[in-house]
């Protein structure tokens, strides 16, 4: 089993840089192999920010409006999984969740999910 918890959350000007940070605990190694990066803004549904895939060469994918402004990453070690976020704009304002999978030979199947950090993006 997996616990995920997000932080880095807050409220930042449009224009502006922030990282959000995910920490992974229990049994990290042998379950998972892929983390992503949801978000849902109030009213709307759940859209997909970034996925990042631990083997190989550590592919990274981009999603939505958010591709080409956004960086994941993963830091072993630390089991911490980050998203470097720039250039925010108002529409980045979301509840921010991280989630843990495995792929095989499929896509990433997700099994661990975080709470969540809310950002807030003031122009």
């Amino acid at each position: 089993q997996v616990q995920l918890a997000e932080s880095g959350g807050g409220s930042v000007q449009a224009g502006g840089s922030l990282r959000v940070s995910c920490v992974a605990s229990g049994d990290v190694t042998r379950t998972t192999n892929c983390f992503a990066w949801f978000r849902q803004a109030p009213g709307q549904d759940r859209e997909g920010v970034a996925r990042i895939h631990l083997s190989g060469g550590g592919a990274t994918y981009y999603y939505g409006s958010a591709k080409g402004r956004s960086t994941v990453s993963y830091d072993r070690a630390k089991k911490t999984l980050y998203l470097q976020m720039d250039s925010l704009k108002d529409e980045d304002t979301s509840v921010y969740t991280c989630a843990a999978g495995w792929a095989g030979l499929g896509p990433c199947s997700f099994h661990s999910w975080g709470q969540g950090t809310q950002v807030t993006v003031s122009s």
